[in-house]
């Protein structure tokens, strides 16, 4: 038992990396800081920034309160709204897939990780759960990293959306650039590829029956 257990300390670290990663994929899923957009009419923007995400668009602005108060205002995207650009619905999707995937990978690492330390030697089961797991991380990771990548190009060529009237916001920025949650998506990739890494390459030990039987 105690060289089945000692083969695990990778996948251990699969699953830290794992629940980590997916926490921050979670974190970037919701941050509405994707895109940091510099604007020059502060007539209702009033800071001249607003942050747009993957579910709303939100700026700060003195309209409507007390002087020396400021408001977040916030629209959020329709699924019909036809102006919302690809990369932005692409995140939608992508990112609930892969707090899914994540999710089934790291039910497949507990259920691995709890068969070697209760000591239930099944070496086909062991084996397929952490192999299991491991794919759901390396997909988790690459739904993340289409979206990640592809708002971080759109940031870097300050391209445009074609707002409503009703949003109060300018077509195209003066500037514009990355918010906190690519970053934030970045690391949750590369946690989460290592954690598939580390749960591919496990290896179920061949002294370990006769240990047991021992």
């Amino acid at each position: 038992m105690r060289s089945l257990v000692s083969t695990s300390h990778l996948q251990l670290a699969a699953f830290a990396l794992g629940t980590v990663g997916w926490i921050m994929c979670a974190i970037s899923m919701g941050l509405v800081e994707w895109r940091v957009w510099h604007v020059d009419n502060t007539t209702v923007i009033s800071s001249g920034i607003a942050w747009v995400g993957i579910w709303r668009v939100c700026f700060i602005s003195y309209l409507h309160v007390s002087p020396g108060y400021k408001e977040q205002f916030c629209h959020k995207f329709g699924v019909l709204d036809s102006f919302v650009p690809h990369e932005i619905y692409a995140a939608q999707g992508l990112l609930l897939i892969a707090l899914i995937m994540g999710l089934l990978g790291l039910t497949a690492t507990v259920f691995a990780l709890r068969n070697i330390y209760m000591g239930i030697v099944d070496k086909t089961l062991i084996t397929r759960f952490f192999l299991v797991g491991g794919f759901f991380y390396i997909f988790s990771g690459l739904c993340v990293l289409v979206p990640v990548s592809w708002n971080f190009y759109s940031v870097t060529h300050n391209e445009s959306i074609a707002f409503p009237p009703s949003y109060y916001m300018p077509s195209s920025p003066v500037t514009q650039e990355v918010g906190a949650a690519i970053p934030i998506g970045i690391i949750a990739v590369i946690l989460l590829l290592l954690s598939g890494t580390f749960s591919l390459s496990y290896r179920f030990p061949v002294t370990s029956n006769t240990i047991m039987q021992s």
